[in-house]
Parts: structure tokens; sequence; C-alpha cells
């Protein structure tokens, strides 16, 4: 058969029959209600009413020096060999052994979890044994543990410490931070849409990410931490005579965090109603009570003293911090020591108050020890980046001196020309811990500067800015960083939620 150029045959395309084009509109239409649906559980999570008592501005309690006190917890170098001082969990432990009518706890880390085997002091299990011990003694004590649900690795198994608290009677609540708003809203709208309702229990079969040996975990537990939201709360009251008494800490009862820098306050005064009312919002939207005593026993309080006490849990952090800062003046100082520093408004209210003449001076943990692994310095290294090239070097930024412990304290001085203001807690400056996603307290205490407390904290901070007696700190450039990827990868984690900090 000849072919010629006009009249080659070409095969005709079939075109899709109705019933597929049909079968096709359906998937899309499905697919595309599917997005949507998931776009909206986002944006709700997103945004939604906080549970009630939670993100809240406490009373102001009126205390003196005797009321007070400042602890910490110093990790440093002292010729060559390092050094460690600890007064934080030694408080936690004289407060549970004072203890007759009532304990209440709450604590992000509370496990022996590691992949090393050194240890430094078995924090997790001593305040485990003291609590039973109590418990034992004084089988009519209310003894309440509130902590985050990263200790049974998301519902995978019971912890051996928590399992055992449980078997003693002690009244356990693991948080369910399901009701708080999400941070990672790209993932977390997915997973509540499409995973959440597999559960999270179960035969495990994945190596334990945090180094317990005894325990497997299942891949859906492991699909519940990329929600990366926590009870980062760190706290404890408790009865001591004819009173309660109040802890806020940056410190966990956490093996692997034992060697850390801490710090913490202690309050003789009222300030624990306050914290009550904050954890009992945890209890009930985790579908737990807290275990009361009758509390006739406490005296009347008497509002003495002149230091200003008052409780900041969650987003009240970041709008009093804020409000603070944005209000100081040429001539006063802001001093700072904090383990994770990247939420944006407070980086600009810093800037803009070197701008106006407050000096400003930083000590940072250069973000590169997390528990035996090494991390890659974000955010802080590319937030001091920031931080120098803005306010063209008039803020002043150190590194902590870390060796596979990090310097864990979050505290804010503010030096205003009639007053000190001080916020410490556990709560890091950062989008996910002030900006109502993860559950945070801290104290915030205004006094006059020649007050106990605020000399206390100030020396505090200025031994470890001169490295005074041992080292503490490096220079700026030890850690300095401008890589534009690095930088870039902190803004979109910042921005989106999808980070560990």
């Amino acid at each position: 058969m000849k072919k010629t150029k006009n009249n080659r045959k070409r095969k005709k395309i079939e075109k899709p029959s109705k019933k597929s084009r049909k079968i096709k509109k359906k998937v899309f239409l499905i697919i595309g209600i599917l997005l949507f649906w998931t776009f909206l559980v986002g944006v709700y999570h997103y945004n939604k009413p906080l549970p009630s008592g939670t993100s809240i501005e406490g009373e102001i309690y009126y205390v003196s020096d005797e009321d007070i006190d400042f602890l910490y917890d110093l990790t440093f170098f002292r010729a060559g060999e390092k050094v460690t001082e600890q007064e934080i969990f030694d408080k936690v432990f004289e407060m549970i052994d004072g203890a007759e009518k009532f304990i209440l706890i709450d604590m992000f880390l509370f496990n022996s979890d590691y992949s090393e085997n050194i240890r430094f002091k078995e924090l997790a299990t001593i305040l485990k044994n003291k609590l039973i011990r109590k418990k034992e003694l004084n089988p009519n004590i209310k003894i309440n543990f509130i902590t985050d649900e990263i200790n049974n690795f998301y519902g995978s198994y019971v912890s051996d410490e928590i399992q055992e608290l449980q078997d003693k009677g002690i009244n356990v609540v693991i948080t369910d931070m399901t009701k708080m708003r999400d941070s990672n809203p790209l993932y977390s709208s997915f997973w509540r849409t499409y995973l959440q309702w597999f559960g999270t229990k179960g035969k495990g079969w994945i190596k334990h990410p945090l180094g317990n040996a005894k325990q497997k975990i299942t891949f859906r537990s492991l699909l519940k931490v990329f929600n990366a939201k926590a009870n980062h709360r760190k706290i404890i009251i408790a009865d001591k005579g004819d009173k309660i008494v109040s802890l806020v800490t940056s410190a966990n009862p956490h093996e692997a965090s034992s060697r850390h820098s801490n710090i913490a306050i202690y309050i003789e005064k009222e300030i624990w109603k306050d914290i009550l009312v904050s954890e009992q919002a945890v209890a009930e939207f985790s579908d737990k009570e807290i275990e009361k005593p009758n509390f006739d026993f406490i005296s009347e309080f008497k509002q003495e003293g002149d230091i200003q006490v008052q409780l900041l849990t969650e987003g009240k952090i970041r709008k009093n911090l804020i409000q603070e800062i944005d209000n100081t003046v040429s001539g006063e100082s802001i001093d700072i020591i904090m383990f994770y520093l990247s939420e944006r408004n407070v980086i600009s209210s810093l800037i803009n108050a070197a701008e106006r003449g407050v000096e400003i001076r930083l000590i940072l943990d250069p973000n590169k020890d997390a528990f035996a692994r090494e991390k890659n310095g974000i955010p802080n290294r590319q937030v001091a980046n920031d931080l120098i090239k803005e306010s063209k070097g008039k803020i002043k930024i150190l590194w902590y001196k870390t060796q596979g412990e990090q310097c864990h304290s979050k505290i804010i001085i503010i030096r205003k020309k009639n007053k000190t203001i001080i916020f410490l807690g556990s709560a890091n400056l950062t989008k996910r811990n002030i900006k109502d996603f993860n559950l945070e307290t801290d104290v915030r205490i205004s006094c006059s500067s020649d007050k106990k407390i605020t000399q206390e904290i100030s020396a505090f901070f200025e031994r470890i800015w001169n490295n005074e007696n041992g080292t503490y700190v490096l220079p700026y450039n030890s850690f300095e960083e401008n890589s534009f990827l690095k930088d870039l990868q902190y803004r979109f984690q910042e921005t989106t939620g999808i980070s560990t900090f």
C-alpha cells in the first residue's frame, strides 16, 4: 500500500466515556472537600478559644524579703574542671518532706529516659520515691502529680515512674494537649482530621527516640509527636504549717536534664491560690480533678511587704513582658538569660528599646547540646545575629559555655529608674511558649532595686556575665553565624511551628 503525504492514516484518540468523566469529577470533588475541611480544621484549632483557666494574669500580692527566695542550678568550669551547684530540687524535696495535707506538682519532663549511660542525679527516681514514701507514711495527704504526655510517649505505654505513683494512690493527671491550640497547623490539621482516631496505644515496635531501652513505641504515637506542643510548666505547691508555699522553676525532674543550669522562685504567700486555679484548669480539660484537702487550716493572709508578685501563664507572659520592654527609656537596662529566644515581637521590642538608649545584655544558650545529640544552633544564633545587626552592636550578647548540658534558665531583669521588674519561670521566648500554644507558668516580680531579691538576682547575672570565680560564658564570636539558609530555616520554623522550639 502506498503512503502519501496527505492521506496517512491517523489513529483516532478515544475520548473518555461519560461514566469515567463523572467518576473523575467525583474524585476531584471529594479531594477538594477533604482539603477544604482539613484547612478549616487547621484554622479553627490554631485560633480556637482557650480552655477556661488558661492564659491568666493572677492577682498582685505584696510580700516581704522574708517571704521570697531566689534559687538556681549552675554548671560551669573552674580551672578546666566542670563544677555543678544545685539548689532547686533540694528545696522541692524539702517542700515535700514538710507537707502534711497537700502537694500539687506539675512538671514537664519526669522520666529516666536517656540514650547515654552517664548519669549525674536521678531526679525522677528521687522525686517518685519521696512522693511514694510521703503517701505511705501519711495516707490522708492529698498528692497530685500533673505531667506532659511525653513521659508516656504520647500514650504508647505507661512509664514505670507514673505507674508506681498511680499504684500507690497518688492522683496522676496526664495533660490532654489536644484541648490547647495547635502550634503546627500545617501538620496538626492533617493529624486531627485523619490520624487521631486510631489512637496511640498498642504493642510498640519502634526504638524509643529518647533512649528508653525497656520500651518500644508505636508508629501512631510517633505521629502524635509532630504536633509539637506540651504542658511545659514546672511548679510545686505544698502546705507548710498554717500556710501553703509555692515554687516556680525552669528545672525538670529529669535525669538527662540534671546538669542543666536553671532558676526558680520560692514564695511563702498567697500566690498559690492562682497557681491552684491554673492547675485545676489543666486537670479539668484532661478529664480529671485535683484532690484537695479542707483549707481551713490556713491562717488569714495579710498583704504585708512592698515586693509585688504576680502569676502569669501562657500568652499573658508575652503581653506583660512586651509591655514592660516597650515602656523602658534611655538610661534603663534589660538583662536576659534564655534557653530559646525566637519570638519576633519580643525581638522587635528589644531592638526598639536599644535604639531608645536602653542598655541590653543577653546570655543565650548556643543551642548545640540536646541530650547527647548535637543541635544546629537554631534559633538563638540566627536571632543573635539579627539583634547585633539591627541594633548596630548596641545589644551585647554572650554565649553560655555548655558541654553536653544546657543553659536552660529563663529570666528577664528589667531595671527601671524607680524599680526592678523580673520575669522568670518555665517560658522560653518563642511563639510556641508565649502565644497560647504550650502551657507555661512564670512569676512577675516588681520592687525597688535595694530589695534582697533583686540584689541576689542581679548578683547572679553579674557573676555569669563577668565569669566571676569560674568560666560561664564565651564571647559572641565563639558561635557567631551568618548563614542565609539557616536564617531562612529559622524564620520558616518560627512562622509555621514546624520546629522543636
